[in-house]
């Protein structure tokens, strides 16, 4: 494992942007899960770095910050709602100040601290680690070099694409194996929640485990 420069400054960034299509008529990310919003888990797992901002849409902003009431954070609008995460993700980086970061899906409940921990030591000397899941990389649970992912971003953009995937292929970054995860962190750490069901799944889950 790659030595963690102490030093460098570390923050999170957590995308809560999309339109939860799939959830019905309410956000998702505002939903109650195991008694809180949704988007508050997720931040509360984050806790401890020297920055968080949580990238939305202009018209969620009041209500994530009534969701997120008396924790540290900084809400960035995205300023293309229909762009996709590479959008949000932009905006989001360029807000903080920090050399690396952590970006997370705010429909990741389980995002595992560990892990977390695992790729900002993996990043230190690259632009980025990003774990492989069931074949998959995973950009929406990575750390990166803020400003070099802020430029793969716009250049990835300035092309007239909008994948993640894309604006990782620009960058120098390491690949953390499934291998590796499951010795380390819950692989659950991945799961995603877009439906109802998926939601009340999740939470028989914590009922049954310590994955809280």
């Amino acid at each position: 494992m790659d030595s963690q420069d102490t030093s460098a400054r570390r923050g999170a960034l957590v995308l809560a942007g999309g339109g939860s299509t799939r959830f019905g008529e309410r956000d998702k990310v505002l939903a109650e899960f195991d008694g809180v919003p949704l988007v508050r888990r997720v931040v509360k797992r984050l806790a401890g770095l020297d920055e968080l901002v949580v990238s939305c849409r202009a018209d969620q902003t009041a209500a994530i910050e009534r969701a997120l009431s008396g924790m540290e954070f900084r809400c960035v609008a995205d300023p293309d709602p229909d762009g996709g995460p590479l959008v949000g993700v932009r905006a989001g980086l360029r807000a903080l100040d920090t050399d690396y970061t952590a970006v997370v899906a705010a429909d990741m409940p389980f995002v595992d601290p560990e892990l977390v921990s695992i790729l900002f030591a993996r990043a230190a000397g690259h632009d980025a680690a990003v774990p492989r899941h069931e074949g998959w990389l995973q950009p929406t649970q990575a750390v990166y070099r803020t400003d070099a992912m802020v430029d793969a971003c716009a250049t990835t953009l300035s092309r007239g694409e909008r994948e993640l995937r894309t604006a990782l292929g620009a960058l120098d970054h390491v690949v953390v194996t499934e291998s590796e995860i499951q010795k380390h962190a819950d692989t659950r750490t991945f799961t995603n929640l877009n439906t109802r069901r998926e939601f009340a799944a999740a939470e028989r889950a914590l009922r049954t485990d310590d994955c809280s």
